[in-house]
């Protein structure tokens, strides 16, 4: 499977208790240096790079980010409107129609640069939310949440790119309105009673494990419907989008997730697994060749789990019989 990694990863990893970051020294440098470092470090590990428009790239430094990516893609473009503070409040779903204006042009902007470079679109509607019982008004600001998905939607399905969403329950908006796997797929089949069809899902495993949701039968579902789109590979703690190394935690999870993601051929048309992460204290190039290699561990152990004996353990719901293989596949 071909891989793609987010450019944030190599950031100078601030939080809000430390908004210079851990890496103050990395605060401010341009992408193309980024991304210059990332390609030297991590070679053809890493086949494409994700950015977010317009902050990581954009039309003024996309020919020096180029000439950085040394042949390397461009897989995704990401909507940056969490980034920005003037829609602090919202953007898709802000009450203010010249706010929300702005934040529709914007990621027009951002569709015309993914179409440009042949990329895939990341809509991550984090800032669309609430911090507050009583502050929004649900049914007015979900409906000009959808419809703002919608028209930049239809936009991109103009300009033959596929639009991805991906789901979070908190951070920045405190209730994210889009903030589980349910919510992203009512957002996806209200898109297609519209005749909007060229939507996907991005798991972010960590924004499911923060939910309880589990990694391994969401992709089974989404695949099935047609719905798997990309993938942000991770791991975390459970409570926080830790963005944490591949198989740190969650190791099960992440196997288990393997073995569907094999079922459902994942890759086989040329999607990659994008790795978004944020190495808070950790060498940027060294944390993500660890994920790199955890994770072709893990896919490795999938390969020997999924076949026959595994789906016959799970046809009869054989919960000891499935670990017992399992843990033979991991060498026990």
């Amino acid at each position: 499977m071909k891989t793609s990694l987010g450019i944030w990863a190599f950031g100078a990893m601030a939080t809000r208790f430390n908004p210079g970051g851990y890496k103050p020294e990395l605060a401010g440098i341009p992408t193309a240096v980024k991304v210059h470092t990332a390609v030297e470090g991590l070679g053809d590990l890493m086949d494409d790079y994700e950015f977010h428009y317009p902050q990581e790239l954009n039309t003024d430094n996309l020919a020096e980010v180029r000439d950085a990516l040394a042949g390397h893609g461009i897989y995704c473009v990401a909507s940056g409107l969490h980034l920005d503070p003037r829609f602090a409040k919202g953007g898709f779903s802000s009450p203010d129609d010249a706010t929300r204006n702005e934040a529709l042009r914007l990621t027009r902007e951002a569709i015309d640069l993914a179409a440009h470079v042949g990329a895939h679109m990341i809509i991550w509607p984090g800032i669309e939310g609430y911090n507050y019982p009583f502050q929004t008004p649900y049914a007015e600001s979900w409906a000009r949440f959808i419809d703002g998905v919608g028209d930049s939607a239809a936009y991109a399905g103009g300009k033959g790119v596929t639009v991805f969403l991906e789901h979070k329950n908190s951070e920045p908006a405190m209730k994210i309105l889009m903030r589980n796997v349910g919510m992203t797929l009512h957002v996806i089949h209200t898109l297609r009673t519209r005749g909007i069809d060229n939507v996907k899902v991005n798991m972010d495993w960590q924004h499911l494990i923060m939910n309880g949701e589990n990694l391994a039968e969401y992709a089974a579902l989404l695949a099935a419907d047609g719905l798997l789109g990309h993938q942000h590979a991770n791991s975390g703690w459970g409570t926080f989008d830790d963005d944490n190394m591949v198989g740190a935690t969650a190791f099960m999870e992440t196997l288990e997730l393997a073995v569907e993601l094999r079922r459902a051929g994942y890759g086989d048309q040329g999607e990659r697994l994008g790795f978004d992460l944020y190495p808070y204290t950790e060498d940027a190039v060294g944390a993500v060749k660890r994920s790199v290699l955890q994770w072709r561990f893990i896919d490795g152990i999938a390969a020997k789990l999924d076949g026959d004996a595994l789906r016959e353990a799970q046809h009869r719901k054989d919960a000891v019989r499935a670990y017992e293989l399992v843990y033979a596949a991991l060498g026990a």
